[in-house]
């Protein structure tokens, strides 16, 4: 009786390395592939204990079946039991998903498994097969749906057949009847089976697929996700921190490169008056907040407004006409602006001598007009280099010098500080110094190679992407030409893909869910690229994958 308890309970193992292997299917009834079948339950047999829980959050079955399922655990069996008749000549799909963990070391299925049985004399065999791509693709929910008369909505209904990507992002849908589907790759936060816009992200195609009794067969069908955020950014609340300074605090974040301070006036509405604040800037504020700087007097005793025209997020959400009470302070402004970044960092050894570009953000606005004369661009023997300053907004700026500098040679930035006053007047009487260092020339790497199969009247172009850190990106258009060549590389591992550029924006368009606007079609190169400093890759065969140029 003891022996027999023991097998019955999950108990972890004695000792030794730890288990990473991932859970396995052993078994299961009925037979993948099973006709006619009358049954009123399945059965999966695993390769060792899994987390039961984990089980009800990563099965699916399609089409749907109404009711709840009930499941008898054994050992590492599982019995599940339908709560009704199954339909007639249907081919069913259920899927356990990546989601399933084993009990002891929470080992994630590596791959889903699918189970296709029939209740009718035939399995339908039409599949759908391809990828995400996505920093984190395993678990990425694929819904399927019918495409008929009335339109596909992922917001409000669940799909006909479902799926679930590996941990390579790969996915396949079996068992699909001839019809025409329509697939998307939803990131299903709460497995609801239901897209919801403010917690999933979603892949949308580029296409629908067809299948029909001869053509059972559509590969290649790969998604990238986005969030198509939708909600409007609201002003909630306004509160000064000091008789200068207006900390404004937002539903979401606000896109920084939009901030402007002809978009809000200040009304103290005891007087009856209205001010423009005299700078606005993000600042190194939380990612909801920004700030607007004010030399109105205010006095505390008033109620006070700001008003915005219009706030914009990072989305491209608009919301007009916004506005929230002023929480008033007298309090007194002491302290000097200073420097809360620069990107790349100081003493940087990579900066680019060709087109480089500094970053500068300051922890408090100022006067732009003062401080474009107070910043200049020389290299270490005090030759000066002619530059343009771009600003972000009232605090944060970019250097450019107008003409390319010398490769593998030292070069400072100065900013006179006294030059980049506050509205309470307070500054460093101090010189800043930013040192930085650009690339040899020589340590460039490349690739090159042709092209197959591409369609010219789409307008395609080839992306060449970091893996690493920096994540470096470099993009051009074909023009027409069965070749290509990336110049001036930095060296590191790189993916090669390529898109239609079919709305000629230059940048990879992800559609949208409702009204469906389908994704531009996009093919990753299988290898990853290693490019190592002063050796070109050659030979590079890259394939659009269509058969007419």
């Amino acid at each position: 009786m003891l022996l027999l308890s023991g097998c019955a309970n999950q108990l972890p193992p004695d000792g030794g390395a730890v288990d990473t292997v991932p859970p396995k299917i052993a078994d299961v009834y009925p037979a993948n592939g099973t006709t006619n079948f009358k049954g009123d339950y399945v059965q999966f047999d695993f390769s060792k204990y899994v987390d039961k829980s984990t089980l009800k959050n990563a099965l699916f079955i399609s089409p749907a079946i109404e009711g709840d399922l009930n499941f008898d655990w054994t050992g590492t069996s599982v019995k599940i039991s339908f709560p009704s008749s199954l339909r007639k000549n249907v081919t069913y799909i259920i899927t356990v998903g990546t989601d399933l963990q084993d009990y002891y070391n929470h080992n994630r299925m590596a791959q889903s498994y699918t189970l296709t049985f029939s209740t009718g004399d035939k399995i339908d065999k039409g599949e759908i097969e391809g990828k995400v791509y996505d920093e984190k693709p395993d678990g990425i929910m694929i819904f399927a749906y019918t495409v008929a008369d009335s339109a596909v909505n992922p917001m409000k209904y669940k799909p006909d057949y479902i799926s679930q990507t590996g941990t390579d992002g790969s996915y396949k849908l079996l068992g699909l009847a001839p019809a025409s589907y329509r697939i998307f790759a939803v990131r299903d936060q709460y497995k609801d089976l239901i897209y919801q816009p403010e917690q999933d992200d979603i892949g949308m195609p580029p296409n629908d697929v067809k299948l029909t009794e001869t053509d059972t067969l559509a590969a290649g069908l790969n998604f990238f996700l986005t969030k198509m955020d939708t909600v409007k950014p609201r002003l909630i609340s306004a509160v000064m921190t000091d008789k200068y300074h207006i900390l404004l605090n937002f539903t979401k974040e606000v896109d920084a490169t939009t901030i402007n301070s002809k978009d809000f006036s200040l009304i103290d509405s005891t007087l009856k008056k209205n001010f423009t604040p005299v700078y606005a800037f993000k600042g190194n504020t939380k990612p909801t907040e920004m700030v607007l700087v004010t030399t109105a007097d205010l006095p505390i005793k008033d109620e006070a407004y700001v008003f915005v025209d219009s706030i914009k997020d990072k989305y491209g959400n608009v919301f007009r006409n916004d506005f929230a009470q002023i929480t008033l302070s007298e309090k007194a402004d002491t302290t000097k602006p200073g420097i809360a970044g620069v990107i790349p960092p100081d003493n940087s050894d990579k900066v680019d001598f060709q087109n480089p570009v500094i970053s500068f953000a300051f922890n408090d606005g100022f006067d732009t007009t003062a401080a474009r004369e107070n910043i200049s661009l020389s290299d270490t023997s005090g030759i000066k280099y002619p530059i343009n300053v771009h600003f972000i907004d009232d605090a944060s700026f970019k250097v450019l010098p107008v003409q390319n500098l010398k490769a593998n040679t030292y070069y400072i930035i100065k900013l006179t500080l006294n030059g980049f006053k506050d509205a309470a007047g307070n500054a460093y009487d101090s010189v800043y110094k930013y040192k930085f260092k650009t690339i040899n020339g020589l340590d460039f790497t490349g690739a090159s190679g042709t092209v197959d199969g591409a369609v010219f009247s789409k307008n395609p172009f080839l992306i060449l992407q970091g893996i690493d850190s920096d994540k470096l990106k470099y993009q051009q258009p074909l023009n027409k030409s069965s070749s290509f060549k990336f110049d001036r590389v930095q060296p590191g591992k790189y993916f090669l893909w390529g898109y239609y550029d079919t709305d000629s924006s230059k940048t990879y368009s992800y559609g949208e869910p409702l009204p469906f606007k389908p994704a531009e079609k996009f093919v990753f190169y299988p290898d990853t690229l290693n490019l190592r400093a002063r050796w070109t890759v050659t030979g590079i065969n890259f394939n659009f994958g269509e058969r007419n140029h």
